[in-house]
């Protein structure tokens, strides 16, 4: 099978133990993650053949965030070390009606300082089947976005499959670019897209319009906009508090609007990664021949029971998946 390939910032994650506040904490706990590459851990978990590209610093944080993804089967072969620091953001997990916060620490990460001319995108690219990249990459610096911008025309040039979390955040943006204009431009060259309502209203101007359901009319526009984009993809979420949620998903493709179950998420164990473990369960489906349903189904169940797992990566099985999609969310003790 070939590979999936993606790219962006790693970061270094240190959290709080168990449920405790900043003010409270002697001590912190140790991960790493990022929106693409948790991708690729969870895709290899699964048994998918997954490289993630980046930068990481010079120096032993790099090293060990490189080691972190070797662990799980991620393919690192295509990691630069150059620079002196990794970007980092720190965790306080949320309970009941107290919210979960985070603050990030990633100025002139190596990341950001990449040069975009250091990545033979031809090379890396030469045995992927699959391209997958967020809307955070382009928003960290100019040489992100330029590194990013050539992966995605490599990847149409050499026909493989390019898919996107648009993923708007409007504080990363410090570089001069509008995020409306690279995403619109970037999402030009995408196959499949995750995109909400807010999203494509914030990034594309796209709100819903007739009296269609919201997420078609959206869904609809933007392929119209984007010829090239064949299926759009989301999560819903709902909260009763910062440890009881609610997970669904959605596909539209063009013709037909599919829908999952309503997934109970409580009591969650750590929100970080979520979506990220979505994309990756849909890309398993769509790689694996599964129908949209199916994949969609796949997706948020995968979704769903990252919530169950502590750190950035989905480290769950085939079988679990399958065995939420069944129905049966009891947790029973397996013997």
């Amino acid at each position: 099978m070939k590979k999936v390939v993606t790219f962006g910032e790693v970061m270094l994650r240190l959290s709080t133990p168990g449920f405790a506040r900043f003010v409270q904490s002697t001590s912190l706990n140790v991960n790493f993650g990022g929106g693409e590459a948790n991708v690729s851990a969870a895709l290899a978990y699964l048994g998918v053949p997954a490289s993630h590209v980046t930068q990481f610093p010079d120096n032993d944080w790099g090293y060990a965030a490189a080691a972190a993804y070797r662990r799980y089967g991620v393919d690192t072969r295509d990691i630069l070390f150059q620079g002196d620091r990794i970007g980092t953001y720190f965790l306080e997990t949320g309970a009941m009606m107290r919210a979960s916060r985070i603050i990030y620490d990633r100025t002139n990460s190596a990341f950001a300082q990449l040069d975009p001319a250091a990545f033979n995108w031809e090379e890396i690219l030469a045995d992927a089947r699959w391209f997958h990249f967020t809307g955070i990459s382009p928003a960290i610096s100019e040489g992100a976005y330029l590194a990013c911008k050539q992966a995605v025309a490599t990847a149409n040039r050499l026909g493989i499959t390019v898919s996107a979390d648009v993923n708007s955040r409007k504080n990363l943006w410090k570089w001069g670019r509008e995020a409306a204009d690279v995403m619109t431009e970037l999402t030009e060259g995408c196959d499949i897209i995750v995109c909400g309502k807010g999203d494509a209203e914030e990034l594309f101007g796209i709100v819903p319009v007739n009296n269609e359901p919201g997420f078609v009319s959206v869904c609809k526009q933007i392929q119209k906009r984007f010829p090239r984009v064949k299926k759009v993809i989301n999560t819903k979420r709902g909260s009763v508090s910062a440890t009881n949620n609610t997970l669904s998903g959605r596909i539209w493709n063009g013709e037909r609007l599919f829908q999952t179950p309503v997934h109970e998420m409580f009591p969650m164990v750590d929100r970080i990664g979520g979506g990220d473990a979505f994309m990756a369960g849909f890309i398993y489906g769509q790689v694996n021949g599964f129908t949209d349903q199916k994949s969609i189904d796949f997706a948020t169940a995968a979704g769903a029971l990252k919530h169950s797992v502590e750190g950035d990566f989905n480290l769950v099985t085939v079988a679990e998946i399958e065995t939420v999609m069944s129905g049966d969310g009891s947790g029973r003790l397996s013997r």
